[in-house]
């Protein structure tokens, strides 16, 4: 019987087209021999939809035509069986689709920062990839960084900042020219794909970059900016018990950081390759000794912050000291970085395979874990004691 799967895609973040090229890349490299396919669609408003098109690329060009020829769904748990059932349910028209495990392609805030798996957790559906803490703790840049440092991984000193913070900019600046200087790059603490980053050399650019930074997030972080850059990208596979890295990529940026544009819009105009079509180096043009330094320390990472599944971990590289720093973990990457692992003789279809049979080893571990404990605290005499009686 083949295992059914429902794959995520889209959702309320601003990376939610990279979000929907990446998912649809992910269904057709599944292996249909072996896995029942389910597309699921998340709207801009978080909703569910399901139907004949919603695995289609070419229906993205109208999501408002696109939305009215498809069905909201809802997802729920009958008795230890999943389905996605149309909402609201009607006498006739599509069908509830029952479900064994669900596949997170999402990118970015609200989706694959814990928000999603909480979800798919409380309703208790198995999901694939980095678990609630994982997911949590990996969109936080800020946290990210104090958990690394602690576990051996070279991270650059920044400063974190708040809403409140940005009421008295002048403070802010004072501090960040005081303990970094310049130049600078400010980011929003929870979002990826480069949106809201930005270089500041000077105090009036600095305003710019941090105003810009707060349009999309309500805390921000600073650090000091490697003015003779290299970045380097590795992903990782596994799980808590045993991982590995794949190749390693040098992407190519056009200013001083890699944009949004470079991510995803420099392989064509219409971007549907995902990150595969950055322009990049693979594998990475390094000494042997800094090349193996990026993959040991990409497993530490994935360790560290208990991930699982595939996840990409970015360095960056200070060309005049020859310093390496890791930069970021991304717990869903963009195409799923099926592209690090090709020229190791993985395959999409099989790095999938992969991470839907982790998946499946966590959610067998899982039902082996006791969650609840009888008790009669819920009984009258219990019940008076805790009003105070």
């Amino acid at each position: 019987m083949k295992l059914r799967v429902a794959v995520l895609f889209g959702g309320k973040s601003t990376e939610h087209e990279v979000s929907v090229i990446s998912g649809i890349q992910a269904m057709a490299a599944l292996d249909k021999e072996k896995y029942d396919v389910i597309p699921v669609y998340i709207s801009k408003k978080n909703e569910f939809f399901i139907g004949d098109d919603i695995g289609d690329i070419d229906a993205y060009k109208d999501i408002p035509a696109l939305l009215k020829k498809s069905t909201r769904a809802v997802f729920i748990n009958e008795n230890g069986r999943f389905f996605i059932m149309p909402f609201p349910k009607k006498a006739f028209g599509p069908k509830e689709r029952e479900i064994d495990l669900a596949l997170p392609v999402v990118h970015g805030t609200n989706e694959e920062d814990g928000a999603l798996q909480g979800y798919l957790k409380t309703v208790g559906i198995p999901f694939a990839g980095c678990d609630v803490t994982s997911s949590a703790v990996g969109m936080d840049k800020y946290i990210q960084k104090q958990v690394l440092k602690d576990n051996g991984v070279p991270v650059l000193d920044c400063l974190n900042f708040n809403i409140s913070d940005y009421a008295d900019m002048d403070r802010m600046i004072e501090r960040i020219e005081t303990k970094l200087g310049y130049p600078v790059i400010v980011k929003p603490v929870n979002l990826g794909s480069s949106v809201g980053i930005g270089v500041a050399r000077d105090r009036d650019t600095l305003t710019e970059r941090i105003d810009d930074a707060f349009l999309y997030t309500s805390h921000i972080l600073v650090e000091h900016a490697i003015s003779n850059l290299r970045e380097v990208n590795c992903s990782v596979l596994g799980d808590d018990e045993k991982a590995e890295s794949s190749e390693i990529e040098e992407p190519f940026h056009t200013k001083d950081i890699l944009s949004y544009k470079d991510k995803y819009e420099s392989g064509g105009k219409s971007g549907s390759k995902g990150m595969a079509s950055v322009t990049r180096r693979i594998p990475a043009d390094i000494p042997h000794d800094l090349y193996e330094k990026v993959r040991e320390l990409s497993v530490t990472a994935f360790h560290a912050l208990g991930c699982n599944g595939v996840a990409r971990m970015d360095f960056m590289i200070d060309s005049d000291t020859g310093e390496l720093f890791f930069n970021e973990i991304n717990t869903i990457p963009g195409s799923l970085a099926f592209y690090l692992w090709e020229p190791l003789g993985v395959s999409y279809t099989e790095l999938l395979d992969r991470i839907i049979d982790l998946a499946m080893k966590r959610a067998r571990q899982e039902n082996e874990i006791t969650y609840t404990f009888d008790t009669n605290i819920l009984s009258m005499n219990a019940l008076s004691h805790a009003k105070g009686k």
